[in-house]
């Protein structure tokens, strides 16, 4: 429109200055650039009131006009504020936390050039200059934090396209060098000090200044200067006590030479046994060089904790290996020249702390648990019980201060002896003595003194002992006593009312805490896991053996019928189910019963996740094989790969338990299909072979199918397509079809497919097959074709809430946009932002370089750098070979347009 660039002009200048005025003269500067015309004044109302029907909170004030908006609601505001507490979060010393504002200001900004679109030299000078110096600054001291927190893997392909883009950028190629030494990539390192040498040279005629020379000697000496890690959480201020455990601790360190160390503190729930090992650590962690780590195992997989720790030691994320067996290698190998003090805390059984113990000479390893963990080899253990009467008044004192309990000695001994002398107890008393200043400890102690009260004295806020459960759980009724012991054969973490029915008694008494409403209307309730434990105590001991298995195959039933429910939603027709005949229109899922089942899923994903390895431990094996079966689709759905591969392989053991050999194909096929997702595709077929001699007929042939996906053999799909259209299996056609069009590239098969699952009803079958020949029309040029097909699939993602499949639909859109020669960025940015929500690298890394393409062919140079510079940093990760090859060439383009290189 005529003006819009004076309008921009104008909205930014208020929005630089938000709630507060900007003068008449500052905004004529601003559009006119200090030269206004004799009729600015007016014009530049006509300005105002064309805004005001854009944007609301414009107020005209003596002097000028003010807008009327928040100042965090303003991007370079935001940006500002978030590099200032990320520079506050380092002097403090937190540098993890310092690196995460600095990365989350960074997030702000789209290019590299604030105000970009607004055409005023007046703005350029005053605002946008210094913003983008301050970006520079900002994005330096971010790499600078991560090399410090050892993640120089992490940000190598991230600095290259920095050396790309800013060739002359002394502080960026030492930064690129570290990074290189960090990752262990020491010839990489070399070569990129003799590049960037060769450019100041060529270009400034000068040799490289004193960081670029110190970071090559480092290189060239081997020099390690990252700091090592310390994970272990802040020291206890208020720490008291236990001399006798801490000396033990002390006399069991082994010396720098000796063979490592494994000490297991246990003890009952509220003992302290975390306290007293964060404690430990803190006064123990002078001695070990190697660094301090420090891991929350409960349930956890052993896979996932050493994950974490991997990465702690330095391991870049990519290069963490998937099987547990190569994990468990590597870490012993990063761990056999380092003396670390590693930290396990709440270890259920031995299983889950073998593969985690360090093995470097003089290493020491510090683990609670509820149990001894007798069967660990060369561990020692001690057995934390409560305070001894001293120890729990000093306790009290620390917290509720030294006067009030010298005022009243034995009111302090009286709450200690009431609180059995349990640390929890008394953190939890002193800690309400604290926060009531008013209240005597004789008043406290009044209170505690009552037998039905007193458990209900001792919590606060989320703090909680086990006897203030039994004090709650004996209250109940009838009804609900066994409703809570019900509750006890679950491990989820939180459940909605359908699994039991109404649950706001329990909540009521403070065995339960409501956490609002999930995404499908349900309000759901959590608990603290001593109140689990303590409720699967009741259960066995209150009813007869049999009793857990009983109240599971109950929920079982429930359960099942759900998750089978919301699997069918989610796959109508789907092989196996006996709905594979065409479906009226009348019979089709309406929509938002599409939508809610998924968002259902969605909200019960801990708890069916969860109900698998329950129903598989209480000898349940089909209802656990069964309900792995139901949610893959869904973990699919999600890219919830981590729950996927647990339940599966649960599933597996619980089919072969049951003898159930079509349960085990099933869970075999489902697994190929989580290991093709991951690109995995030599486990994929072996999952698919395996699966193979479990069936016959029709799941044979689907089975055969998937394997034909996997190997790209053509003759399996045409096999499999003369089975299923022989037994009249629709889905097995179209999903055949679907497969072969996609190998042959011959549209009319891809149609077929098509017309196929709109006949079923399967409204995400149709989407798979739309992008299919949204391909197929882009290769063969008919564009108008191609669209249709992408934004007919789009459609149908939105409407059906499937984010990760509407990312590959907008993917699908921003090609053929610049096929068409109308290249949009924006459509490209939003698939890779929802890629990079579901954690898809690949996908987050290929949208990211169709964006780059989008924003060259819009000679957006500088927006363009910046984007392959973070699409190099995915490609890195995942150590994609063609996808860095690709960012390179792209990156080369745009060095080339820029002229930095000549042509």
């Amino acid at each position: 429109m005529p003006g819009a660039a004076k309008h921009r002009a104008v909205l930014a200048a208020l929005l630089l200055s938000p709630g507060r005025t900007v003068p008449l003269a500052r905004l004529m500067a601003v559009v006119w650039d200090d030269d206004p015309p004799v009729s600015a004044e007016p014009v530049l109302r006509v300005y105002i009131s064309a805004l005001r029907k854009l944007v609301e909170g414009i107020r005209t004030v003596p002097g000028g006009y003010l807008l009327e908006v928040e100042p965090e609601r303003v991007d370079w505001y935001r940006f500002e504020q978030l590099v200032e507490r990320g520079r506050r979060a380092r002097g403090a010393g937190n540098l993890s936390q310092a690196a995460d504002a600095l990365r989350a200001a960074l997030g702000l900004w789209r290019g590299t050039v604030a105000l970009a679109d607004v055409d005023s030299a007046h703005l350029r000078r005053s605002h946008a200059v210094p913003l983008e110096e301050l970006r520079l600054s900002a994005l330096e001291e971010r790499v600078e934090l991560d090399l410090q927190l050892g993640r120089g893997g992490e940000v190598v392909g991230e600095l290259r396209a920095l050396v790309g883009a800013y060739p002359l950028r002394e502080r960026a190629w030492a930064q690129l060098i570290t990074a290189l030494r960090l990752a262990g990539r020491r010839s990489d390192a070399l070569a990129a000090y003799q590049d960037a040498r060769r450019v100041l040279v060529d270009e400034l005629g000068l040799e490289p200044g004193a960081e670029l020379r110190e970071a090559h000697a480092k290189v060239l000496q081997g020099e390690e200067t990252v700091a090592p890690p310390y994970e272990v959480p802040p020291d206890i201020s208020d720490f008291t006590g236990r001399a006798a455990v801490l000396r033990w601790i002390r006399d069991a360190t082994p010396p720098p030479s000796g063979a490592p160390v494994h000490l297991v503190l246990h003890g009952a729930p509220g003992s302290g046994k975390t306290a007293v090992a964060v404690h430990a650590a803190a006064l123990a962690a002078g001695g070990f060089p190697g660094g301090v780590l420090f891991a929350t195992l409960r349930e956890r997989a052993p896979g996932a904790v050493l994950e974490d720790l991997l990465r702690s030691l330095g391991c870049p994320e990519g290069a963490v290996p998937a099987a547990m067996a190569e994990r468990v290698r590597l870490y012993r190998s990063m761990t056999a020249s380092r003396r670390l003090l590693v930290v396990l805390d709440d270890a259920v059984d031995e299983a889950r702390v073998r593969p985690l113990l360090p093995t470097g000479a003089g290493s020491m390893t510090l683990i609670t648990s509820r149990s001894p963990l007798s069967g660990l080899e060369a561990s020692r253990a001690f057995e934390l019980g409560v305070l001894n009467p001293q120890e729990a008044v000093d306790l009290l004192a620390e917290m509720a201060g030294p006067g009030r309990l010298a005022a009243e000695p034995e009111a302090a001994a009286r709450i200690a002896h009431l609180c059995g002398h349990l640390p929890l107890a008394l953190r939890v008393a002193g800690s309400r003595l604290a926060r009531k200043p008013g209240w005597t400890l004789a008043h406290l102690a009044g209170r505690l003194s009552d037998e039905r009260r007193r458990l209900d004295e001792l919590a606060a806020g989320d703090l909680a002992v086990r006897g203030s459960l039994a004090l709650g759980y004996d209250g109940l009724a009838d009804r609900e006593r066994a409703l809570f012991r019900r509750l006890g054969v679950l491990s989820a973490p939180d459940f909605a009312a359908w699994v039991f029915g109404d649950l706001e008694g329990l909540a009521e008494a403070g065995l339960l805490q409501s956490r609002g409403l999930d995404e499908s209307g349900q309000e759901r309730y959590g608990w603290h896991d001593l109140t689990r434990i303590y409720a699967a105590e009741c259960l066995t001991t209150e009813e007869p053996l049999p009793a857990a298995g009983e109240v599971l195959r109950d929920v079982a039933g429930e359960v099942l019928d759900r998750a089978r429910r919301a699997r069918r939603l989610l796959l109508p027709a789907e092989p196996g189910s006996g709905r594979t005949v065409a479906r009226t229109e009348e019979q089709m899922p309406a929509t938002i019963m599409l939508r809610e089942s998924a968002g259902w899923l969605r909200s019960e994903r801990r708890f069916l996740s969860a109900c698998v390895n329950d129903f598989h431990r209480a000898g349940l094996h089909e209802a656990a094989w069964r309900l792995a079966f139901y949610l893959a689709p869904f973990y699919e759905l999600g890219a919830h790969h981590d729950d996927w591969h647990e339940t599966t392989a649960t599933g597996l053991d619980a089919a072969r338990a049951a003898g159930h050999r079509q349960g085990e194909a099933l869970l075999l096929r489902g697994l190929a299909d989580l290991h093709r997702r991951e690109g995995n595709t030599a486990a994929a077929a072996a999952a698919l072979r395996a699966a193979q001699p479990l069936v016959q007929g029709l799941e044979l042939a689907r089975v055969t199918l998937r394997l034909g996906l996997v190997t790209g053999d053509e003759r399996a799909f045409t096999r499999c397509l003369a089975v299923f259209e022989e037994a009249g299996d629709q889905r097995g056609r179209a999903d055949t079809l679907r497969a072969l069009g996609a190998l042959r590239g011959d549209r009319r098969l891809l149609e077929e497919s098509l017309a196929g699952y709109l006949a079923l009803g399967d409204p995400r079958g149709e989407a798979e097959a739309l992008l299919g020949l949204a391909v197929q029309h882009l290769e063969g040029g008919r564009l108008k074709e191609a669209r249709e097909c992408a934004e007919r699939r789009l459609v149908i993602n939105r409407r059906l809430g499937d984010r990760l499949p509407e990312a590959a639909s907008l993917l699908a859109l921003a090609r053929i946009a610049r096929a068409e020669g109308r290249p949009d960025a924006r459509v490209a940015a939003q698939a890779a932002e929802v890629f990079r929500e579901f954690g898809d690298r690949r996908g987050t890394g290929q949208a990211l370089l169709v964006r780059a393409e989008a924003h060259l062919d819009l000679d957006e140079v500088d927006v363009a750098v910046e984007v392959i510079e973070s699409a190099m940093g995915e490609f890195d990760l995942l150590g994609d070979r063609p996808g860095l090859a690709e960012a390179d060439r792209l990156a080369r383009e745009a060095r080339r347009r820029r002229g930095l290189y000549g042509s």
